[in-house]
């Protein structure tokens, strides 16, 4: 019903900046809270930030103070701008999105696109 495509993920060195987008399209679905979370090789996914439908923002730890994570209702995009990155930040980025679904009875709906790539060199 909801399909999220990520893209802006690549290499770069270690202090420079990234800008992830994740577009949203399909229908059916009143999207809430939106975020982006990553994984490396051999460890969870972990959240990186969340955002909700009232603009309100949430960061991990690790990421507060470097990434800003924003969305364009209008044109149904999800942001993640990534500046001083390190070499920790490696992981596959993938966005999600939590809503619930129109169509009677009202069902939750949590999606999750398909991820990009983001590498950080030394």
């Amino acid at each position: 019903q909801v399909q999220l495509v990520e893209s802006g993920g690549g290499l770069v060195q270690a202090g420079g900046s990234l800008r992830l987008s994740c577009a949203r399209s399909g229908s059916g679905v009143i999207i809430g809270t939106m975020g982006w979370y990553r994984q490396a090789p051999g460890k969870q996914r972990e959240l990186v930030a969340t955002i909700t439908s009232g603009g309100s923002t949430n960061y991990a730890d690790s990421v507060k103070g470097r990434f800003t994570i924003s969305r364009d209702n209008a044109k149904n995009i999800l942001y993640l701008q990534m500046n001083s990155l390190k070499p920790e930040d490696t992981a596959v980025y993938v966005c999600n999105a939590r809503g619930y679904r129109t169509v009677p009875p009202p069902t939750p709906s949590d999606d999750w696109g398909q991820g990009t790539q983001v590498t950080v060199s030394s």
